[in-house]
């Protein structure tokens, strides 16, 4: 993938408003985890993109180093050869010289040609340490939106998960019916209410059955009473007709 590219993709992706999408989205939970895959992706082939920038970057510089070592190097070959040729001159050997003073112009050539070979890259070094510091701090804010993706899904999940157990305590509390007048502990306390008042009316019904068989009694011992006066009654007449 080009730098351009990733870059291209880099800055949309930390442009990204994310709660504003998640608020578009049918389901936040699926887009979300959608969008970690795709960060997590992103941020992989932009580390590749920026560890080979980093690396072609560091060439150039390596390039332009030797350049400027060969420079140095040519000028103080020039500088050397330059003046042995003054001391050759003041010895009285201007072909010896002449000599060493060409040997110092054509090391000072060959300084100037390696000087713009270190001054001909230097617009592409400074082109490429932006373009890395810009995929660097957008490397980074991929990595601080990667971040920020993951919470809102644990968030999101951790709501999820709150909302259902909610849902599982209501529908509990409905199905006991704890408040409700027809529910299950009412319809048993009802329940209990009527076998309550069927011992009631047994205790009732059986102390109506014992007044009934006192009262029998009584109406017995009143009978057995008046047959024994009967019986005494005659026997006296008897004893009054015997007489």
């Amino acid at each position: 993938m080009a730098k351009q590219s990733i870059f291209g993709r880099i800055a949309q992706l930390t442009k990204a408003n994310i709660n504003s999408l998640l608020d578009q989205a049918e389901d936040p939970g699926k887009m979300l985890d959608q969008m970690v895959r795709d960060y997590t992706v992103s941020i992989s082939e932009a580390e590749s993109a920026v560890a080979q920038t980093i690396g072609n970057l560091r060439m150039l510089q390596d390039d332009r180093a030797e350049d400027l070592a060969e420079a140095t190097n040519w000028g103080n070959k020039a500088l050397a050869a330059s003046r042995k040729a003054d001391e050759f001159r003041a010895a009285g050997r201007e072909g010896d010289a002449a000599k060493f003073d060409n040997l110092a112009k054509v090391a000072i050539e060959r300084q100037i040609a390696s000087e713009k070979e270190a001054s001909s890259v230097e617009p592409t070094i400074v082109s490429q340490e932006e373009v890395v510091e810009r995929l660097k701090t957008g490397l980074n804010q991929m990595k601080g939106k990667l971040g920020e993706l993951s919470r809102k899904r644990d968030e999101l999940v951790a709501r999820s998960r709150n909302a259902e157990a909610q849902n599982r305590m209501h529908e509990a509390i409905k199905s006991v019916g704890i408040l409700d007048a027809t529910s299950e502990v009412s319809r048993f306390e009802e329940k209990i209410r009527r076998e309550e008042a069927k011992v009631r009316g047994a205790n009732e019904l059986a102390a109506s059955s014992l007044d009934a068989q006192f009262e029998a009694l009584e109406d017995l011992g009143e009978q057995t009473e008046v047959e024994a006066r009967l019986a005494l009654l005659k026997a006296g007449r008897a004893g009054a007709i015997g007489s």
